[in-house]
């Protein structure tokens, strides 16, 4: 007969089974949780571990339970005190250390512990739990050498702003202060301009005037608000601006101390000089210089000289006949010591009768009358004339003269020949003066087709002249240093009266010179059908 199984029995069967039962459950949940746990008793020692802490250490349960718990950690000390702190507060969580798994490979982790009781609250050890935050401080570190990075990047930046601001505002004050001394320079140019004593005329791009000074206003009896803004062809409409409209054209043109007569008492020396800002041509200005003075006591010392000059001629010619009659013996015969004084004597009143026409082509040119007799003419003939007329003193000095002419055949032109032949022989004389014996002059004829002027060009072997002396070369009375300490006669005016001649036929007359090694001069002269196309005005 069977034994029968008392209720007690029964119930304590089946809180056996639903223990054994918990107990599969706890541990399946254990193993599956991704933390990993262990179980401590109260001295520190393992007795427990699920698989999530077999995996992070590399420790398998019969390799570590029994085992303290300070074997995986690094931070050995601060484990215990931990598990001191633990046993006051019950609890800890999130504290970092360092696992040392089987493999020696140091783990970072964060560790959280409670305590254990038993149901009468007696402490029977603790719980741990422990992250892998490898991966999480890997990423912390990241992130934080990013946010380092990037605040380096801001502070840069920041700091470029901050640089950039007090460059701009340096910048500004700079801009203040350059705008102060633009104002100052704007009053100051200003002030100059409406004091100054010459007539000043400012256009802009379109040929309009946009500034014109009081002097100019006076000159020309206009008033600033009748005149600006309007081009210069609107200044014709304005009867005293009309000699300077016909001066400057329509499109202004470069002009260099042009004289010009306003009226009878006023004279003014027009300039214009083009405003260019990076090569561009920012307007015109047009300077009046008041030369009315000026030319009154030039003409005044025209007429003196041209008085003079004519006083004396008579008289000199008057010697110079006298002195030719005692030479030739009409006066009766003369002893040799005789003949020689009055021979110096002729020399010298010839020297003074030539300085005598010198001084009135020059009177001549400056008032305006020296060409007389302009004609079609060949030009080499001229220049065979005055070839010709020094043989006896290239001679003389055995210097050898070579003239070249070009095959082409030159044209004809319309010059006054007798001024011409002055102009080369003055050119001439001074080479032949100045070129000492056994020397050699050339002379050459060319024709420009190109642009259709005759060419002249005398070239010697003389002393040449000074470098600091060519820029007086074309004045009056000018004479090289040199030269002066070789011969003391001679006028200085012959350049001066052959360039003025040139001029005058519408030519052009420059010179290369080094000194002690010769000089050359050239010229050239249009080639035109009419002579009042080149014909200029003194």
């Amino acid at each position: 007969m069977a034994k029968k199984v008392s209720p007690i029995e029964i119930e304590l069967q089946r809180a056996k089974e639903d223990l054994e039962d918990l107990e599969m459950y706890i541990e399946e949940f254990s193993a599956f949780l991704p933390l990993a746990v262990c179980a401590v008793n109260p001295v520190g020692i393992i007795i427990d571990i699920n698989r999530a802490f077999e995996d992070l250490t590399g420790y398998k349960s019969i390799e570590i339970v029994g085992e303290l718990l300070t074997i995986v950690f690094q931070e050995k000390k601060e484990l215990e005190k931990m598990m001191d702190e633990i046993s006051k507060k019950e609890s800890v969580r999130g504290r970092e250390f360092s696992v040392v798994s089987k493999k020696k490979e140091k783990i970072q982790v964060s560790v959280s512990a409670s305590v254990r009781k038993d149901r009468e609250g007696n402490f029977i050890g603790y719980f741990v739990g422990i992250t892998d935050i490898a991966e999480l401080k890997k990423l912390q570190i990241e992130m934080e050498d990013k946010v380092k990075e990037r605040t380096k990047e801001l502070e840069k930046r920041t700091k470029e702003l901050e640089e950039s601001r007090t460059a701009l505002m340096n910048m500004l004050e700079d801009v203040e202060e350059s705008r102060k001394k633009s104002e100052e320079e704007k009053n100051k140019t200003l002030s100059i301009i409406t004091n100054f004593s010459d007539g000043l005329l400012v256009f802009n791009k379109e040929n309009k005037l946009s500034l014109i000074n009081p002097q100019a206003e006076i000159f020309f009896n206009v008033q600033f608000k009748n005149v600006i803004g309007k081009s210069i062809v609107e200044f014709a409409s304005a009867p005293a601006l009309t000699p300077l409209t016909n001066l400057l054209g329509k499109e202004i043109r470069g002009i260099f101390r042009k004289e010009l007569k306003i009226k009878e008492n006023l004279v003014l020396e027009i300039s214009s000089v083009p405003m260019m800002s990076n090569e561009e041509k920012l307007g015109v200005l047009v300077v009046l210089h008041d030369i009315t003075r000026e030319k009154l006591v030039e003409r005044v010392k025209t007429e003196f000289v041209s008085l003079a000059a004519h006083q004396l001629r008579t008289p000199l010619a008057a010697i110079k006949w006298t002195l030719k009659m005692l030479l030739d013996g009409d006066l009766g015969e003369i002893t040799p010591e005789q003949q020689e004084f009055i021979e110096k004597t002729y020399k010298s009143n010839e020297r003074m009768i030539s300085l005598i026409n010198d001084l009135l082509d020059v009177t001549r040119i400056e008032e305006g009358r020296y060409l007389y007799k302009p004609a079609l003419s060949n030009f080499d003939n001229v220049v065979h004339f005055v070839l010709n007329s020094h043989k006896d003193n290239v001679d003389r000095k055995n210097i050898k003269l070579e003239f070249k002419k070009i095959k082409t055949k030159i044209p004809r032109i319309i010059i006054d020949v007798e001024k011409m032949r002055v102009a080369v022989d003055n050119l001439l004389d001074n080479a032949v003066k100045y070129t000492p014996p056994g020397g050699k002059i050339t002379v050459e004829l060319d024709y420009l087709k190109k642009t259709k002027e005759i060419e002249f060009k005398i070239q010697d072997t003389g002393v040449g002249i000074p470098s600091d002396q060519k820029g007086r070369v074309f004045t009056k009375f000018f004479r090289g240093a040199n030269v002066m300490r070789m011969d003391t006669e001679g006028s200085g005016l012959g350049i001066f009266i052959s360039k003025n001649i040139i001029e005058a036929h519408g030519g052009k007359i420059w010179f290369e010179s080094e000194e002690n090694k010769g000089t050359t001069f050239h010229f050239t002269l249009p080639v035109k059908e009419e002579f009042t196309e080149f014909l200029k005005e003194f």
